[in-house]
C-alpha cells in the first residue's frame, strides 16, 4: 500500500501491526474507566485459546496440498465463543487474534451472551474449485474436533466463506456427533438447514440501522438522514454490495463502489442493481458502462457524505487520512482504520462510527439463529429485522451517551498515566467510547462471576 502523492510506503509512516493496534486502543479505553482493576488488563487483552492446525488436502488434479488453519477464542466471560471463519491467502494468526478480540467487544457492546472468537484457513478461494473448498472445510473442522460446539465455540461466515461453507461445517460436525441437535453449532447456514431469515443481509442492515440512528441522535455530521446523502462503498463483496443496495433503498445516492480489482464512480449515482448484475458476469465492478474507473486508494478520497470501508483492515491510515473528504466514516469492515488515521480524522472533524458498532448486525442475527435452532423455530423476517434494529439502536444510544459524558469529563481533566505522566491518547472519539461501554460491561460480569479457583 502506497501513498500515491509522495510514493511513501505506509509502513514507514505508521506501525500497522494489528496486535499493537488492539493493545493501544484497549489501553486508552481502560484509562477512562473509574476504578478499573489493572490486573484485568492482561485478562482482557490475551486470548483464552489459540489453535493452529495444518492438514493435507487432495486437490482436483490429484496432487496433495498442505493448508494452515487457525481458531482463536478470545474471551468466554459472557458465553460461548462466537466468530466467523475467513479464507484468505494473507491470513495470519495475529490477524485472527485481533478479529477475535473485536468480536468480544462487539458482543459486549450489543449485550448478547457470546464471547469473541475467530478462525480461518490460509488459502485463495479464487484459485480453488468448489470441491476443493469443500474438502478444505471438512478437513479443517475435523482438525478442530470438539474445540467447536453449540455451547463452546460457534463459527459463522466471514470473508470468502458463505452459507454453503457453513452447511459443510454443520454436516461435518453432525456426522462426528450423531444423535444430537447440532444445528446451533454454526450460524449463517442456508435457511433450509436452520439458518435465520435475514442473516445474509444482517451485517449490512445493521450498518444502515447504526448510521440512521446516529444521524437522528446527533448533529455532528451536518446532516441528519441518509436520504440524499452521497455514499461511497469500498469493497463490493457480500457486506459492501448489500450495504450499497440498502443505503440506496433508504434514499442515499451511491456514487462510488469498488472490489479487489478497482472501483467505479458516477457523480449522478450508480444503478446498484446494474452493478451487481455486471459483477456476476464479469467478476468485477470495473468496466460498468458510463462510469469512471478509479483505484481503490482514490475511491477512499472521493468527495462524499458517507464513506463505508467494507473491505480489509488498515485501508485508512496516516498516509491518506488527511485526504478523506467524507463527513462520516461507517466501518462495515473489521479494523479498516488505523490509530494514526483515527487521530487525523478526529482533528479534521470527520465523524467515525466504529466497526464494533457498525458491523455488529451479523453477530446479533447469528445469536437469533442460535436461539431459533435450540427452540426448533424459525422467526419471520420482519421479527428478525425488528429485533435487530432494537439491538442496534440501543447500542448506538449507549455509545453516543457515553461519548458525550466522557468528552465533557476529559475536557476539564486531561488524562494522566498511573505514574502521573500525561496520557498520549487522543481526545475521546466514538471508537473509544464504544470500547469503554464494552469493557465496562465485561468487567462487571467478570467481577460478578469472580476469578476461580
Amino acid at each position: 500500500m502506497t501513498n500515491s502523492d509522495a510514493g511513501v510506503d505506509v509502513v514507514d509512516l505508521e506501525d500497522l501491526d494489528l496486535s499493537r493496534t488492539s493493545m493501544q486502543r484497549l489501553q486508552c479505553a481502560t484509562r477512562l474507566l473509574d476504578g478499573f482493576h489493572r490486573g484485568l488488563f492482561g485478562f482482557l487483552h490475551a486470548p483464552k485459546r489459540t489453535i493452529c492446525v495444518s492438514f493435507p488436502v487432495e486437490m482436483d488434479d490429484g496432487s496433495v496440498q498442505v493448508f494452515e488453519g487457525f481458531r482463536v477464542v478470545h474471551n468466554r466471560v459472557l458465553g460461548p465463543g462466537k466468530g466467523g471463519i475467513r479464507y484468505h491467502a494473507d491470513l495470519t494468526v495475529d490477524e485472527v487474534k485481533f478479529l477475535a478480540a473485536e468480536m468480544t467487544w462487539k458482543c459486549a457492546l450489543v449485550h448478547i451472551p457470546f464471547g469473541g472468537a475467530k478462525g480461518g484457513v490460509v488459502c485463495d478461494t479464487k484459485l480453488l474449485s468448489e470441491d476443493e473448498q469443500r474438502r478444505i472445510t471438512r478437513r479443517y473442522i475435523t482438525e478442530l474436533g470438539d474445540n467447536i460446539g453449540p455451547h463452546s465455540d460457534i463459527p459463522a461466515p466471514d470473508m470468502y466463506t458463505n452459507a454453503q461453507t457453513m452447511a459443510w461445517i454443520y454436516d461435518t460436525y453432525d456426522v462426528m456427533h450423531p444423535r444430537r441437535n447440532n444445528r446451533p453449532v454454526v450460524t449463517g447456514k442456508p435457511v433450509e438447514l436452520g439458518g435465520s431469515l435475514g442473516r445474509r443481509e444482517a451485517t449490512a442492515r445493521g450498518a444502515l440501522y447504526a448510521t440512521q440512528r446516529f444521524l437522528e441522535q446527533t448533529t455532528l455530521c451536518g446532516f441528519q438522514s441518509v436520504t440524499g446523502a452521497r455514499v461511497v462503498v469500498q469493497g463490493f463483496g457480500n457486506v459492501g454490495a448489500i450495504a450499497a443496495q440498502l443505503f440506496n433503498e433508504a434514499g442515499a445516492v451511491v456514487v462510488g463502489v469498488s472490489d479487489s480489482q478497482g472501483g467505479i464512480y458516477d457523480e449522478r449515482g450508480l444503478d446498484i442493481e446494474a452493478v451487481i448484475a455486471y459483477k456476476q458476469i464479469h467478476r468485477t465492478v470495473v468496466g460498468v458502462p458510463d462510469t469512471m474507473s478509479v483505484t481503490n486508494e482514490d475511491l477512499l478520497e472521493l468527495d462524499c457524505d458517507i464513506l463505508i470501508p467494507a473491505a480489509q483492515s488498515n485501508q485508512i491510515h496516516k498516509g491518506n487520512a488527511a485526504r478523506i473528504k467524507a463527513k462520516l466514516v461507517v466501518e462495515a469492515a473489521n479494523g479498516p482504520t488505523t490509530p494514526g488515521a483515527d487521530e487525523i480524522l478526529f482533528n479534521n472533524d470527520v465523524c467515525l462510527l466504529p466497526d464494533i458498532l457498525v458491523n455488529a448486525g451479523g453477530v446479533v442475527v447469528s445469536y437469533y439463529e442460535w436461539v431459533q435452532n435450540f427452540e426448533n423455530e424459525q422467526w419471520e423476517l420482519d421479527v428478525v429485522n425488528r429485533k435487530l434494529q432494537h439491538k442496534i439502536d440501543k447500542a448506538v444510544d449507549r455509545v453516543v451517551d457515553r461519548w458525550g459524558s466522557l468528552s465533557a469529563a476529559t475536557q476539564h481533566e486531561p488524562l494522566v498515566e498511573s505514574d502521573g505522566e500525561p496520557c498520549h491518547c487522543m481526545p475521546v472519539d466514538l471508537r473509544t467510547a464504544a470500547l469503554v461501554v464494552s469493557i465496562e460491561h465485561l468487567v462487571k460480569v467478570t467481577l460478578a462471576r469472580g476469578i476461580w479457583p
